[in-house]
């Protein structure tokens, strides 16, 4: 039995584990995009490094980008195997791929005209709205708690890693020798008590463990005073200096949890009489998705919605923005007000626009809520770069750029390892750590170390690992 990682490999983005069984069945675990690597991001997604027709069986723990946005690429390609996730993941990714197939198409339109005149040939899309139809009718729904079958060697259930909708782990059983083998993987853990969603849930003995590590190295702020801490960003930028706050969020899950945070204030009578703009069509779709789904929220959250109006996420003075004529209005708004827009990192969508408008202006800030890849614009503002370089242009950074980690859907390390506790770490034959950069890594795998876990692997991009 092999499990090759392919993708998010001592980085963060690229999620993709690919599983060989004893049988010769290939199962692929997560199909996600690279993202904020720079030059070399193109050709990392337009290459798999594996053979698409062979994959058996695809297995997606959530609808992140960065863990499913190479998944009509792999139909694209010849995949043509089922396609496993939970119903909620399944509604997202039909928003997501398919807002995603429209970014490449349009991006590779202006890529294809600068490389004309510079005399290259024009490049595919990475792939297109038909590849992502054709990849929607592959999906089969895996509840919470089911057995999946896939064959008479293995099967697999999700549990709740409470990251973001619908998010889950993946436990597989794989028979090799007449004897059982269990492998974990944990996808992207969330934080316990979210205001939104679940905790995520303990799960069976495992004999490996694939675990994320994007926090290794880091604790989360107290979530008291970091909602405090939003309330008096935007009392001083809006009604001490009358500017903008511009929050780069990424559509799902940190738009949602920040609305329903701006909506505990107005309750509260605490938020300012201040406009508040989601701009994002996906935003829209996603927050519309999440409201469908509110079986997958919390106690608190319902217990909320059934003491106030039911609705976390409409409250007076919150416009939600689809239209672009409505989108470059913004610019000429002159009031105080949030704009909350993506992507996360600050590197695409219409955030960059709202940044490059705003970010010269000493009365704005630039407010980032979430992990930024080193070379995301969103990681640029947030080392204290004095000049920025959006779609091509040197901006003087004059805004405040504050940050608010605590707001973060990835549990820190502390996290992680109570998540963990459920295991005995001497059954664990080998602990792998996958989507991390290398430092956070490394001191993580120290951590589990002391915690009894005595085979910790950060495997290299294509490494291979036999059982």
């Amino acid at each position: 039995m092999n499990l090759q990682f392919c993708g998010a490999a001592q980085t963060v983005t690229g999620s993709k584990h690919l599983l060989t069984t004893e049988n010769g069945k290939q199962i692929l675990l997560d199909c996600g995009m690279y993202q904020g690597r720079g030059v070399e991001t193109d050709p990392l997604n337009r290459n798999f490094g594996f053979d698409p027709t062979q994959i058996h069986s695809l297995v997606l723990s959530h609808a992140h980008i960065d863990h499913s946005g190479l998944v009509p690429r792999l139909v694209r390609e010849g995949f043509k195997g089922k396609i496993y996730c939970t119903p909620a993941t399944a509604d997202l990714c039909e928003v997501m791929l398919l807002d995603s197939a429209f970014i490449q198409e349009s991006d590779t339109l202006h890529l294809n005209q600068r490389r004309a005149e510079q005399g290259l040939a024009p490049l595919k899309p990475l792939y297109t709205e038909a590849d992502v139809r054709r990849t929607l009718s592959l999906i089969e729904t895996v509840a919470y708690g089911e057995t999946k079958i896939i064959d008479a060697d293995t099967s697999f259930a999700f549990s709740d890693a409470g990251h973001i909708l619908g998010s889950a782990a993946v436990h597989l059983a794989l028979r090799q020798q007449q004897q059982y083998r269990r492998l974990t993987f944990t996808g992207d853990i969330g934080r316990p008590h979210d205001h939104i969603l679940r905790s995520p849930e303990p799960f069976e003995q495992a004999d490996y463990i694939i675990c994320e590590s994007t926090y290794g190295n880091r604790l989360h702020p107290d979530e008291v005073n970091q909602e405090q801490q939003l309330f008096d960003i935007i009392y001083d930028t809006c009604l001490q200096r009358r500017g903008k706050v511009i929050i780069p969020a990424f559509s799902l899950d940190r738009t949602q949890e920040l609305v329903y945070a701006l909506d505990r204030m107005k309750t509260k009578g605490m938020l300012p009489p201040i406009k508040v703009f989601v701009d994002s069509p996906l935003s829209v779709k996603t927050t519309k998705i999440m409201r469908e789904n509110a079986q997958c929220f919390n106690n608190e959250i319902i217990s909320y919605m059934q003491k106030t109006d039911g609705e976390p996420f409409i409250f007076r003075d919150i416009y939600y923005i689809s239209e672009v004529t409505d989108s470059k209005r913004l610019n000429q708004y002159k009031e105080p007000c949030i704009i909350i827009s993506a992507s996360g990192m600050a590197e695409a969508g219409r955030v960059k626009h709202h940044i490059a408008n705003n970010v010269g202006d000493p009365r704005n800030t630039i407010l980032l809520v979430g992990y930024c890849s080193p070379a995301s614009l969103g990681a640029r503002l947030k080392r204290g770069d004095t000049i920025v370089k959006i779609f091509g242009q040197e901006h003087a950074v004059k805004a405040q750029v504050h940050a608010l980690e605590g707001y973060s859907a990835h549990a820190d390390f502390s996290e992680i390892i109570n998540y963990l506790s459920c295991q005995d770490a001497q059954r664990i034959k080998q602990l792998y750590l996958v989507h991390g950069e290398p430092e956070p890594m490394q001191h993580f795998s120290g951590l589990l170390r002391q915690q009894g876990y005595a085979d910790v692997q950060i495997p290299a991009l294509w490494q291979t690992y036999q059982w």
